[in-house]
């Protein structure tokens, strides 16, 4: 098998122990940065359960970024509510050629690496995946699991290719996107509004969403109103995902969208990178998202509601 070389996992939870492990699994050189799970993981080794197979495996896992040292590719995986934290974790981590690819979701991550790493080292993913960390060192891999991967400016680099050979020869269905800011958009026309809804109506899985026709019709506006923002800002994002990816969310039955899962836990929810920066982003170019607007608005209320109850956990 081609390598890719000294590999890093920033995010050593449910995505980055998925693809990282998959990546281990089929022979690339495969570093994890934990924390909480360490320990389980170092006895007990890391489990991934999965309809395209199962693995139990034996991997490379770290305290401290210092430990794992220079690397020549570091795939990010925190949530975006964590990037303060990678001004001290990546810097052990880099050497002159490293590559940043970050997996996180939203909008803004590509520019805040390059901002203080250099705009040379960094290029994106989006992760299509149904996906839980359901117990420390266990990974439940539901359905789906596709990579879209991109430059954040211009064609597609030989390192884009290299991971996503690599990416294929793991089992991981990969695509080349041509352009990674048009990828974003698309795939903030699910996350929106499922992982927005979900919060927003009560604590419901996206079977709960679809199975209420005014929900449903919610989300179909919501849909409607980022595809026309995206083609407003210049974005190839097609109406046609709105029935597509309906269609595709029933078949993932009694799903809790990740933003729920952190929101149920206490733990921080992604409210800037996937709502806030795309109503940024259309405001600068004089564009309104009632919406969107009015959805951010909820989720900000129940955010700020909790917190001022004290309700935190996890990590």
């Amino acid at each position: 098998m081609d390598t890719v070389g000294k590999i890093a996992i920033v995010g050593a939870g449910a995505v980055g122990c998925y693809y990282g492990g998959r990546l281990a699994q089929h022979g690339q050189d495969v570093h994890f940065l934990m924390r909480s799970d360490y320990e389980t993981v170092m006895r007990d080794g890391l489990h991934i359960r999965s309809p395209l197979g199962d693995a139990d495996l034996r991997v490379k896992a770290y305290l401290s970024a210092a430990d794992i040292g220079p690397c020549d590719l570091v795939i990010i995986a925190l949530k975006a509510t964590s990037n303060a934290a990678l001004l001290d974790l990546l810097p052990p981590l880099l050497h002159e050629g490293t590559h940043l690819l970050t997996l996180q979701n939203g909008l803004g991550n590509e520019e805040f690496l390059a901002h203080h790493f250099g705009s040379q080292r960094v290029f994106g993913g989006l992760c299509f995946v149904c996906i839980n960390r359901i117990a420390s060192g266990v990974i439940h891999h539901i359905a789906q699991g596709r990579i879209n991967l991109g430059e954040p400016l211009g064609a597609p680099r030989q390192r884009t290719y290299d991971i996503a050979n690599a990416l294929i020869q793991a089992g991981v269905d990969c695509v080349i996107e041509s352009s990674l800011v048009a990828a974003r958009w698309k795939k903030l026309v699910w996350n929106i509004p499922f992982n927005g809804l979900s919060i927003a109506e009560g604590g419901i899985d996206t079977a709960a969403i679809l199975a209420d026709p005014r929900i449903e019709q919610r989300v179909r506006d919501l849909m409607t109103e980022i595809i026309a923002t995206a083609q407003a800002l210049g974005h190839s994002v097609p109406f046609e995902l709105i029935d597509d990816m309906i269609k595709r969310t029933r078949t993932m039955s009694e799903y809790r969208p990740s933003s729920l899962i952190d929101y149920q836990e206490g733990r921080e929810v992604e409210l800037e990178s996937i709502w806030g920066e795309p109503m940024r982003q259309a405001a600068f170019s004089q564009l309104q998202m009632p919406q969107v607007t009015e959805l951010y608005g909820q989720l900000k209320m129940l955010i700020q509601s909790r917190t001022a109850l004290g309700i935190r956990s996890g990590p």
